[in-house]
């Protein structure tokens, strides 16, 4: 089922479903940094050293980096594709700036 959703401001274009193993990929690298982020609340009430505390929040930094780089791969291989194919090339230039942002 397609549905029509703002994909960010100025930019409306239909969202394709993710399939099943996809979003259980997704939300299990998800739940993984959640569980990152919660060690490092641990770390703080343990009154952990820095440099440990630093080198968890940049292993985090990378897993969310390496997160959002699957979301764009996976919306350039599917909607951007389908968008091109339909003759929407606007997609393009919210594409560009969403990967402005992953930086």
């Amino acid at each position: 089922m397609e549905r029509q959703e703002p994909a960010s401001p100025g930019f409306r274009h239909r969202h394709t479903p993710r399939d099943e193993a996809g979003l259980k990929q997704l939300k299990n690298r998800l739940n993984r940094m959640v569980g990152q982020l919660n060690g490092i609340g641990r770390m703080l009430d343990e009154n952990r050293y820095c440099g440990d505390i630093l080198i968890q929040i940049a292993a985090v930094e990378k897993a969310l980096q390496s997160f959002g780089y699957m979301v764009l791969a996976d919306h350039m291989n599917t909607c951007v594709v389908e968008q091109v194919r339909d003759g929407n090339s606007a997609v393009m230039d919210e594409t560009l700036e969403l990967m402005k942002k992953l930086k």
